[in-house]
């Protein structure tokens, strides 16, 4: 089976085309999220797709949705394809299994990350001036070390091309409004230390992750887009972890670390070998069944 790297539904309106997700205008209160099989790194889209991944990716957000939904509630209206509208349903060969139709809300424009871990990008920045994201840190932590509790370190939403740009929490609230800044920020860690304590319970550590919020017209926060996939998230195996070192994980961080010892520019996106793809799908399967108990239904 072929990846689906783009969807084509013509009598549904087009809203965008994300990094991984299409989505649509169902009618005036609800939309279509429909995780396609593309695969980015570095805020680059890869050329070829990971077959199923959208599939996988919808099924673990289902998942966390459900188990996160007392602490924040979320925009899913259902992803069960048969509850779906008519002029949905006409697209099953491309949308089922990958869609949710979603309320209709007003998206806040920060990335909301939290890291329970000192990784990746945080990492680099802590070796050179020992903050992340000018948040002075204490001095002496190691590589993959927790930190003392987990920090909310949001970014600007870039366009598809531009790169994502951390900031200072502090300046979230310019923004997206002083009340809406202070739950994100509240919420967020709410949602990670919740997640985190559940998944390491069954094997994984969640080192960072990534949330994206929507109001409605009453001003209520409802969590949105995907949530706690290995896509928007750092999956690591709790057996092997150790500090002081990279860790081994469930991520799209065995494809970043392929991508950089090719020696990948970053400009714009390659081909991936066959051997990735499969590797990078096993990856995020084998984290779905740690979480869930189950193999996935793709």
């Amino acid at each position: 089976m072929a990846a689906v790297v783009s969807t084509s539904c013509p009598d549904l309106k087009l809203i965008a085309r994300g990094k991984v997700r299409d989505l649509y205008e169902v009618d005036e209160h609800s939309l279509l999220f429909v995780a396609t099989d593309r695969i980015s790194a570095f805020d680059v889209i890869m050329q070829n797709g990971i077959t199923n991944k959208g599939k996988l990716l919808t099924e673990i957000s289902i998942f966390w949705f459900s188990y996160l939904k007392d602490v924040l509630p979320n925009h899913l209206i259902t992803a069960d394809f048969e509850k779906m509208p008519a002029k949905v349903q006409q697209y099953r060969s491309q949308l089922e299994g990958r869609s949710m139709l979603v309320k209709k809300l007003r998206v806040l424009p920060i990335e909301s990350i939290v890291r329970g871990y000192i990784t990746g990008s945080a990492w680099k920045e802590y070796k050179k001036k020992g903050t992340v994201c000018d948040i002075a840190l204490p001095a002496g932590m190691q590589e993959s070390e927790a930190f003392p509790e987990p920090l909310w370190t949001p970014s600007t939403k870039a366009e598809i091309g531009d790169h994502d740009e951390n900031i200072h929490p502090s300046k979230a609230a310019g923004i997206i409004g002083e009340k809406h800044a202070a739950q994100m920020a509240k919420i967020s860690v709410e949602l990670y230390t919740k997640a985190r304590d559940y998944a390491l319970e069954h094997g994984i550590i969640i080192a960072d992750t990534k949330f994206e919020f929507g109001v409605d017209e009453n001003d209520n926060l409802y969590l949105i887009d995907e949530v706690l996939t290995p896509d928007s998230s750092r999956f690591w195996p709790a057996a092997s972890y150790k500090v002081g070192a990279g860790q081994d994980s469930f991520d799209k961080q065995y494809l970043r670390n392929y991508l950089e010892s090719i020696g990948f520019d970053k400009s714009q996106g390659i081909t991936l070998p066959e051997d990735v793809v499969t590797n990078t799908m096993a990856k995020y399967q084998e984290a779905y069944k740690l979480l869930t108990g189950k193999d996935a239904q793709l």
